[in-house]
């Protein structure tokens, strides 16, 4: 059987799924949904591709919500962490830590912060969670803003902080939050302004509302410089220093959410904020840096990172195992230059997905940067979400052996990631599926 053979009419790969799909149905949470019809389950992973039970081969460009950074079973990164569960699984902070620490290190430079500090968690949610209570802490308020159509997380916090009506399970919250225009500019007030204009607009909202809705100092804005969840929304150039000039005018600090545009993902620059001018007060990471293990983790000045006078700890933060991925990922990122790989394939990618785009009118926007892009589909001759065309390219690229994502404030999304070693025939080989996909829906 070849690899990119679709199943045969013994069902036996959809019966394999179906029964997983069953499974999953009777022991995890209704709010649990995995993609597709018939969902995938994947069995092992090759580089940009990963296979199912049945040995079916998928090009895979969304790698796990873009945490499989350097691909499936990175030579390297797959000797890093078998050499070291070979020697100890889990100490916590309480101890010293060899890979926890060289980590740290690497991140801190890394960062562009200076006087740096590096708390590692687990989750891209627990480290925003510990940015509020850092930001909080330090400026002595409980007060935070943040972007219209953002996603932080799914805790009791990081809630709080997210304006995607469609990913919130409360909206309780100790925090008082205030939300500013940001960077998705195709459903705000200003759609028509080009970059500099919309960029004056949103700062303008954002200075009315300091001066109509704060009662005191703000503690801090947090602001993914790409939006995820919300749809790979990108901002113009410089867009976050005119927004942090009015910031730093009163001493609120800047947090950047670098979660899923870390670690050169955006091509141009190692992180999403050095597009824009400016060096935040903090930033959280996530995803990506583990190639796939739990790691995450936030960067602060050391004068608010020590804030927190308490004992404090993190059982899981920074465990050995995850650290030497993060390390050995890191070093694989920069060893063999993969930002510029990401810009050159990126650009490589954009100007395959704009020819499909052309051709397609219920895609509105093509938005992202570097291995990070998405098109949002509306109906034709509008700028109605079409969230069924979104659901029905998903399937149809799977269909061609393709998976990417979907997201957007309406689910009319299509969010792809390729990995950031991906080679140009793998663009070319997924713009094929996207196009042919593309074809079908119209």
């Amino acid at each position: 059987m070849s690899q990119n053979h679709v199943s045969d009419s013994t069902g036996a790969r959809s019966s394999a799924a179906a029964d997983l799909h069953q499974r999953y149905r009777r022991v995890l949470p209704s709010f649990l949904s995995p993609y597709y019809a018939e969902p995938v389950a994947i069995d092992h992973g090759e580089g940009s591709y990963v296979f199912d039970l049945d040995g079916h081969r998928y090009l895979d460009f969304f790698g796990g919500v873009l945490t499989t950074m350097v691909g499936h079973n990175n030579p390297a990164v797959t000797a890093a962490v078998q050499a070291q569960a070979a020697r100890v699984l889990h100490t916590s902070t309480l101890y010293l830590s060899p890979p926890m620490i060289e980590l740290a290190e690497k991140i801190a430079r890394l960062s562009g912060i200076p006087d740096a500090r590096v708390f590692l968690t687990p989750s891209g949610t627990e480290a925003n969670e510990t940015a509020l209570l850092l930001a909080t802490s330090f400026r002595k308020s409980n007060q935070i803003l943040a972007m219209r159509n953002s996603y932080h997380g799914r805790s009791f916090g990081a809630q709080a902080i997210t304006s995607h009506s469609s990913w919130l399970s409360t909206r309780m919250s100790p925090l008082n939050v205030t939300f500013v225009q940001g960077p998705y500019q195709l459903r705000s007030p200003f759609p028509d302004l080009d970059g500099e204009a919309y960029t004056s607009a949103c700062v303008d909202d954002l200075t009315q509302l300091l001066t109509m809705t704060s009662a005191g100092d703000v503690a801090a804005l947090i602001a993914e410089p790409i939006q995820g969840v919300g749809g790979f929304a990108t901002p113009p150039d410089g867009f976050f220093g005119s927004i942090k000039k009015e910031l730093d005018n009163k001493g609120i600090l800047f947090i950047s959410d670098e979660v899923q545009t870390g670690w050169g993902r955006t091509g141009e620059h190692f992180w999403g904020y050095q597009a824009h001018g400016i060096v935040p007060d903090m930033l959280t990471f996530a995803k990506g840096v583990g190639n796939g293990l739990a790691l995450a983790g936030i960067v602060a000045r050391a004068e608010i990172m020590d804030t927190i006078e308490v004992l404090n700890f993190s059982t899981f933060g920074g465990a050995p195992l995850a650290a030497a991925a993060g390390s050995a990922t890191i070093d694989y990122v920069i060893d063999n230059d993969l930002q510029t790989n990401s810009k050159v394939m990126g650009e490589r990618f954009r100007l395959g997905l704009d020819e499909i785009a052309a051709d397609s009118p219920w895609i509105a926007e093509v938005r992202g940067r570097g291995l990070m892009q998405a098109f949002e589909t509306v109906e034709p001759g509008s700028l109605e979400p079409s969230p069924a065309r979104a659901g029905a390219m998903l399937e149809a690229t799977k269909a061609r052996s393709l998976l990417v994502g979907k997201g957007g404030l309406y689910g009319n999304v299509i969010r792809m990631a390729p990995m950031l070693n991906v080679t140009a025939d793998e663009i070319d080989e997924g713009l094929d599926a996207l196009g042919a996909a593309a074809a079908d829906i119209d």
